[in-house]
C-alpha cells in the first residue's frame, strides 16, 4: 500500500515568513536634525532643526562644514520652506564661504531653491535664523567635496582686480546658461577709484519680481540687502551701474528650472569725484532748474528746524523729482540716511536714476539729515527733492516729504499734467 507524501511549498512559506517580519519590524529610524553642529567629510546631509517638522521660533543655528584640504564645498538645497519675505528679513538661511569672516554666498527664504553654492576653500558655514512668528518645514541640503574648477561649465565667478574686464554666464554665447548655478564676481578697484558696470547683452528668465533667475549687484564685498544696488532679470540690459566705493559684488543665480541665453557684461575703473562746494538749496522764488544740485550733509544744514513747508502744489515745480514709494531699506551713515525706495508711481522723473527689474522699479534716496524728515522702513511716502550728479535723490530739511495716502493720487495726477 502506497503511503501518500504531502510536499510543503517551502519557497512560499519562506516568502510569507519574510513578509511577516518586514511588516512586524519597526521602520528604519529617520535622521534627526539638530540645531547646528560641526560636520566633516566628503559628503553629508544638513537639515533644519526638527525637519521635516516645523522649525522652532526664536532660534539661531550654525552648521560648519569642512571637507578635505585642497577641495571646495558644493552645497545644493533639496527642499526649502521658510517664512517668505522679499528681503528675507525674518526667517532665513545665510550661506558663507569659510567659517569666520567669509564672503556671504547668499541669503534664502520662502520656497525658492537656489542653484549650487560653491565655497572658495574647504570650509562653508550655514546659519539659519527664525523670529517669533510664521514658520515652515525648514530646509534640507546636501554637500559634497569637489576639486576647484572641476565643475566645468557649472563653475563661474571670481575676483576681478584689473582696470577693466568682462564677466559672463556659463556657456555664453554658445548655449543657454545651465540650471542650478550661482556665480559671484568680486570686483576690487584701487581705493581712490569707483567701478562702472555695463551689460552688453542680457537675457535672464523673466519674472515680475525676479524671484527665480536673477542678477544682483551690491556695493562692497558681500551680499547685503542694505547695500544692494539692484536686482535684474528679463531681456532688457540694466542701465549702467556705478559703485559708491572701490568694491562691487555681482551675483548671478539660476534655479533648477527654466534657463535663457544669459549675459555678458563689462566693467572698468573710474576716478572718484569729490564734491568741492555746496550750493544753497533752491526755493520756489528761484528759477526752476533740472540741473543736478550737489547738496551734501553739514551740521549747519541739520540744525534747521524740521518742519514741512508749503503744499504739494507749491513744491511740485521747484523739485527735480516727484515720486511715491515704499521705503524698503534704510541705512545710517554719518549724519545721513541712505534709503532704497520701491516706486509706486513717478510723477516727475528729471535725472533721477531708476532701476527696473521686470515691472518693479526702485531708486536710491539720501536723506541728508537722518532725522529730518524721518522715514520708516515699510511705509509709503511722497518724495519731492533734488537729484545729485550720480542720479540719486537728495532730501534736505526744506524739501517736501509726507506720508502717502490714496487720496493724494488725484492731486499728483493733476500736477503731473501741469506746465511748470
Amino acid at each position: 500500500m502506497a503511503i501518500p507524501v504531502y510536499c510543503l511549498n517551502t519557497a512560499s512559506s519562506f516568502d510569507i515568513w519574510k513578509l511577516e517580519n518586514i511588516l512586524l519590524s519597526p521602520p528604519p529610524p529617520r535622521p534627526t536634525f539638530t540645531c547646528g553642529g560641526n560636520i566633516t567629510g566628503d559628503t553629508g546631509v544638513i537639515g533644519s532643526q526638527g525637519y521635516p517638522g516645523v522649525y522652532p521660533p526664536n532660534t539661531k543655528c550654525v552648521w560648519r562644514i569642512t571637507v578635505p584640504e585642497g577641495k571646495v564645498v558644493v552645497l545644493s538645497f533639496r527642499f526649502i520652506d521658510l517664512e517668505s519675505d522679499n528681503l528675507c528679513r525674518y526667517d532665513y538661511v545665510d550661506v558663507y564661504s569659510g567659517h569666520a569672516n567669509g564672503q556671504r554666498l547668499g541669503r534664502f527664504c520662502g520656497t525658492f531653491k537656489p542653484g549650487a553654492l560653491v565655497s572658495t576653500g574647504n570650509k562653508m558655514l550655514l546659519q539659519m535664523v527664525s523670529d517669533a512668528n510664521t514658520a515652515g518645514s525648514g530646509f534640507l541640503a546636501v554637500f559634497s567635496a569637489a576639486h576647484p574648477h572641476e565643475r566645468g561649465d557649472q563653475y563661474c565667478g571670481g575676483r576681478l582686480d584689473k582696470p577693466s574686464g568682462t564677466f559672463k554666464t556659463p556657456n555664453w554665447p554658445e548655449k543657454d546658461y545651465p540650471a542650478g548655478v550661482t556665480c559671484s564676481w568680486h570686483i576690487v578697484a584701487p581705493k581712490n577709484q569707483i567701478i562702472e558696470v555695463k551689460f552688453e547683452k542680457f537675457d535672464v528668465e523673466r519674472d515680475n519680481y525676479c524671484r527665480y533667475d536673477h542678477v544682483s549687484i551690491f556695493n562692497g564685498a558681500e551680499i547685503n540687502d542694505a547695500k544692494r544696488i539692484g536686482k535684474y532679470c528679463g531681456d532688457s540690459p540694466p542701465a549702467p551701474v556705478f559703485s559708491e566705493g572701490n568694491q562691487l559684488l555681482i551675483q548671478f543665480l539660476s534655479d533648477l528650472s527654466l534657463t535663457a541665453d544669459g549675459f555678458i557684461g563689462h566693467y572698468k575703473f573710474r576716478p572718484k569725484k569729490f564734491p568741492t562746494t555746496t550750493i544753497p538749496p533752491t526755493t520756489t522764488t528761484q528759477p526752476v532748474t533740472t540741473r543736478p544740485i550737489p547738496l551734501k550733509y553739514s551740521v549747519a544744514l541739520c540744525q534747521q528746524k524740521c518742519k514741512r513747508r508749503g503744499t504739494l502744489e507749491s513744491n511740485y515745480c521747484s523739485s527735480n523729482f516727484v515720486i511715491t514709494g515704499t521705503v524698503i531699506t534704510a541705512v545710517m551713515r554719518g549724519g545721513s540716511m541712505y534709503a532704497t525706495v520701491s516706486i509706486i508711481n513717478v510723477y516727475k522723473e528729471g535725472t533721477l536714476a531708476i532701476q527696473q527689474a521686470g515691472k518693479t522699479m526702485s531708486t536710491k534716496i539720501i536723506i541728508l539729515c537722518k532725522k529730518c524728515p524721518f522715514v520708516r522702513r515699510g511705509l509709503n511716502y511722497i518724495f519731492m527733492g533734488q537729484v545729485d550728479e550720480e542720479g540719486r535723490g537728495k532730501i534736505a530739511p526744506q524739501h517736501f516729504v509726507m506720508a502717502f495716502k490714496t487720496k493724494n493720487q488725484k492731486v499728483l495726477s493733476v500736477l503731473k499734467n501741469k506746465r511748470c
